[in-house]
């Protein structure tokens, strides 16, 4: 394995930086950062991409030349090689060529936040650090709380209390300090800076950390390897914070500087209808918060997103395509995706395929869409049981 070498890159101002120089945001930009605005100065690894162009081989792929942290510090935790499913019912119901499911549902805490979690926690064993702190509405929390279970480290999470018991009890049992906030979860990841300012350890915050985008991106080398070293044409993606959708951009980006793709997939922006900061940042060029994010998707709900900035840039360079989707319009959408293809997503997850299917007309341009499904439905399950009628049961002598 040989890894590439690599230096952090401010996404605002273009500075660069050592490997370990910085550690979150560029000390220059982040000096106009302060909570509840989105975070200015987010870093992201710059790879030798000529280095990588000569190293790299189809025949052996070895993505380690993508990674910003050593194989050595990894964890023992199985985390990607997620299944990439051709959907023939979803393309017949939106009258697409060829539909694409990513299901990062089937992570080992059931969501994609375990690739952002487990490269942090790896840094954390190259840093020596023994606790990690972040600020999530479930899914990053449990995603740290198991990775850390897993390498011997403590997890110090802030979740607003407002958060599915499904993912609560999941980080309780990974055996992480749990910090249940009377607030959002703005007011979360805010708290969880001042604590590891006072206190010490390392932020995993979304965005913040720039291994989060890092890790994220797995996603996309992953696409690109499970279809034959091709991408596909367009990416549906369900946007929170601006970071999931941003590691999948950085992914094909790393793609392309290196050589092995020519074009980065259109990525389609999908937000709800109450939190889509970013979707109306990338409309109209004025930026402006959420001010009242309430929504079933719990996952993609967020007031003040960390990552707009970059989110906005990378809808913007890749075909310009958002739309928002109402909560009766995910929860239609869930159960479509469920009773067609066997996959039962969480709402922030079903969006994608709700705003696909409200976009289906523009997507018809493209040969190849894949969807990107971020969460299992067990993820919470409250959320469909409000609309399920179960039958009455039947005598023991029914049949």
């Amino acid at each position: 394995m040989i890894m590439g070498n690599f230096v952090y890159k401010c996404s605002s101002c273009l500075r660069e930086y050592k490997r370990d120089e910085v550690r979150y945001l560029c000390p220059v930009c982040a000096m106009d950062y302060r909570p509840g605005i989105p975070l200015k100065g987010v870093l992201t690894a710059k790879f030798d991409y000529e280095f990588i162009k000569r190293h790299f081989s189809k025949k052996n792929p070895d993505f380690s030349l993508f990674s910003a942290v050593e194989r050595q510090f990894f964890p023992d935790y199985p985390v990607g090689n997620t299944p990439l499913i051709k959907s023939s019912a979803l393309s017949s119901l939106l009258g697409l060529e060829n539909v694409l499911i990513k299901y990062d549902g089937l992570n080992p805490s059931g969501s994609l936040k375990d690739r952002a979690s487990f490269l942090v926690v790896a840094e954390s064993v190259r840093l020596k650090e023994e606790r990690i702190v972040c600020a999530s509405t479930g899914n990053a929390a449990s995603a740290l709380a198991a990775v850390c279970s897993s390498a011997g480290k403590k997890a110090v999470i802030f979740v607003p209390k407002t958060a599915p018991k499904a993912k609560l009890v999941q980080i309780i049992l990974y055996g992480a300090e749990i910090i249940l906030v009377d607030g959002t979860y703005d007011d979360a990841f805010a708290m969880s800076l001042r604590f590891t300012q006072k206190r010490g350890g390392l932020n995993r915050n979304t965005a913040y950390h720039p291994l989060t985008i890092e890790g994220k991106k797995t996603v996309s080398l992953e696409i690109f390897q499970q279809m034959n070293f091709e991408v596909p044409d367009a990416v549906v993606v369900p946007v929170g914070d601006g970071v999931i959708i941003s590691g999948v951009y950085k992914g094909f980006y790393d793609l392309k500087k290196a050589g092995l793709i020519k074009k980065i997939p259109c990525l389609v922006s999908v937000q709800a209808k109450s939190s889509n900061a970013i979707n109306r940042f990338i409309r109209s060029g004025r930026y402006s918060d959420s001010k009242n994010p309430r929504t079933i998707a719990d996952s993609i709900s967020v007031s003040t997103p960390s990552n707009a900035y970059m989110a906005k840039s990378a809808v913007e360079n890749t075909g310009n395509l958002t739309v928002d989707v109402s909560d009766d319009e995910i929860l239609k959408a869930q159960k479509i995706l469920a009773s067609t293809t066997g996959i039962f997503a969480e709402p922030s997850s079903s969006a994608t395929l709700a705003g696909a299917i409200k976009l289906k007309m523009e997507l018809k341009k493209f040969k190849s869409v894949l969807l990107l499904v971020t969460g299992n439905g067990l993820k919470d399950i409250d959320t469909p049981l409000k609309n399920i009628s179960l039958p009455p049961p039947v005598s023991k002598d029914w049949i």
